[in-house]
Formats: C-alpha cells, sequence, structure tokens
C-alpha cells in the first residue's frame, strides 16, 4: 500500500552573521572541545548561541530530560536563532521525546543539525513535523574535523543549491535505480526506536545507515529484527555511510546483501557520511534519486529556502 507523502517543511538557509543555538540532548561533552567547535562556526560568520545549562551533567546525560527537551523547545521558539546544532550525541536522545512539543517545532521550522544518536530527533523531527533535518557534525566533532566536513557543512546550511553526492569508493551491493525520500542516520539508534510510538516505517523510502563500535553479528541482529518488526516492507533504495571499528567492510556488506536478498532496490555502499574523520551532511526528509549503477545520489530540491516563506 502506498502512503501519501506529507510535503517537507524547508528551514530557511543561514546568512552571514545570523545566530546558530547549540544544544545538548543526548550526553555530557567536552568543554574544550566544545569551545573549539563553537570557535569553527563563528570562523565562517556565524553566531552562536547557549545556555549555560547545556554544561550540566546528569549521570550519564547532559541534565534531566525534561531539562534537555526544554532546551530544544526553546531555542526553536527563540525567533533570535536561525539554526540548531548539537553539542554531542552519545545517548540519551529518545528519552526526550515524550517532552518535546511538536506544534513549537513544526510551527518554527529551523535548520537542526546532529548525527549518531541525535538520528533520533533527525528521524521523529522529520516524521512528526514534516521538518527537513540535517545528517551532520555536532559541535565538539567539528573542533577536530577535515576540512571537507565544514564546507559540506556550509554548503547544504547557507545556500539553496541542489546537492548532488559520488563516494570516491563507492560500491555496488544491488544494483538499480530508485527514488524517494531520504531518512535514516545512525543503525544501533533508529533499531532501539522498534516497538516504540516512534518506530520507524520505511516505506517508499530511501534509507541511509552508518555506525561505529558495533560487530558484525550485531548489525545482522539490529538489521533482523527492524526486517522482522517490518521496518524495511516497501522500501525504495538503501546506502551506506561508515561503519567504523565494525570488523571487516566485507562482513558488513555481505550482512546486508543477504538482509535485503528478497527486495530488488538498489544498495550503494562508501559515502564519507557518518563517524569517520569526514562526515559530510545531508538532508533527511528531502526527496533523492538513488542511482547505484553510476553511483551517485542526487536530491532532486535544495533542502532550504532562501526566505521563511
Amino acid at each position: 500500500m502506498q502512503i501519501k507523502e506529507k510535503k517537507s517543511i524547508k528551514p530557511r538557509c543561514l546568512m552571514p552573521g545570523d545566530t546558530v543555538g547549540i544544544v545538548a540532548p543526548a550526553g555530557p561533552f567536552d568543554p574544550t572541545k566544545f569551545m573549539k567547535g563553537k570557535a569553527v562556526l563563528e570562523s565562517v560568520g556565524l553566531r552562536t548561541f547557549f545556555d549555560e545549562g547545556i554544561f550540566q551533567k546528569h549521570g550519564f546525560l547532559a541534565g534531566t530530560d525534561v531539562q534537555r527537551a526544554d532546551q530544544v523547545n526553546r531555542l526553536f521558539a527563540d525567533s533570535d536563532v536561525q539554526a540548531v546544532v548539537c553539542a554531542r550525541g552519545g545517548y540519551g536522545s529518545m528519552r526526550i521525546l515524550p517532552f518535546l512539543d511538536f506544534k513549537i517545532i513544526q510551527n518554527n521550522p529551523k535548520i537542526f543539525v546532529g548525527f549518531s544518536d541525535i538520528s533520533v530527533l533527525l528521524f521523529v523531527l522529520h516524521t512528526r513535523c514534516s521538518l527537513v533535518t540535517f545528517h551532520g557534525p555536532v559541535v565538539t566533532t567539528l573542533a577536530n574535523t577535515a576540512e571537507q566536513t565544514i564546507a559540506a557543512m556550509l554548503r547544504v546550511m547557507t545556500s539553496n543549491k541542489t546537492l548532488e553526492l559520488k563516494p570516491k569508493k563507492g560500491i555496488v551491493i544491488k544494483p538499480g535505480v530508485s527514488s524517494g525520500f531520504v531518512v535514516g542516520g545512525n543503525l544501533t539508534t533508529l533499531c532501539h526506536l522498534v516497538g516504540t510510538p516512534y518506530t520507524p516505517h520505511f516505506n517508499g523510502k530511501i534509507l541511509f545507515l552508518e555506525d561505529r563500535g558495533e560487530a558484525p553479528y550485531r548489525i545482522d541482529r539490529m538489521l533482523t529484527q527492524m526486517k522482522l518488526a517490518g521496518c524495511f516492507e516497501g522500501l525504495k533504495g538503501l546506502f551506506l555511510g561508515s561503519f567504523e571499528a565494525c570488523g571487516k567492510l566485507d562482513d558488513i556488506f555481505r550482512i546486508v546483501q543477504e538482509v535485503f536478498k528478497d527486495v530488488n532496490i538498489p544498495i550503494l555502499s562508501g559515502f564519507e557520511i557518518g563517524h569517520a574523520r569526514v562526515n559530510i551532511t545531508i538532508p533527511i526528509g528531502l526527496r533523492a534519486t538513488l542511482d547505484a549503477d553510476r553511483q551517485i545520489l542526487t536530491f532532486h530540491e535544495p533542502a532550504t529556502v532562501i526566505t521563511d516563506e
């Protein structure tokens, strides 16, 4: 059964002098890396804003669930803030989901950036608010990232040009061409949404996956669980980012091939997106075409708009 897609809400692109709000929705972070990453944002002509509360710690979390959710809600409601970038991933984003004000977020669309554990928020803000979100670096990783990462982040956030990505070392796992709305992120994080009110379903979607520090058998287990839960029914395509410290890539590719052997979809690996030093920013919730034969991912339209219209 085809599901009618809601029109995605695009945020306004950033202009020189715009303010980026920094939020800590997951784990606590290294203050030194935070300040270095903050300086990177300011070095490209952006202002930064954050509440001192983001430095608090509550066990392995950057504050209580209500406190962390409140940070997100307040930054979206703040008209002086034009974008929101997460300080760090780690763990904890899924815990704040019941406390997010989706109406405030939907009525104040802004660029929202992060990866790893933040994948939960990227996915849910898109599915619940129809907001185009951005899988890209967090503030602490900007402290020691490749110039390519920063350039790619700015390209998506500060222009309304259409994005096209071609992996330098692409590997075709399954050939073919397909189109759909791009969703996804960290495999472990998305898998943990199964069985919750936010269970991911990828009917009509092109799915992106990446991970770090997961043994091949655990990757197999997570993909199998999601398959048995029906998450992949109607999937249109799949592309893979980095799988850092996950064993041999050939083993990962073999697992993916086996899990999706009964579906006729293009599957392409090799994108520099995820936990490696190069982490290219991509929009979540925007329609694209995945051409595994030509090894290219082409988004159909810009991810941002010039004005608030």
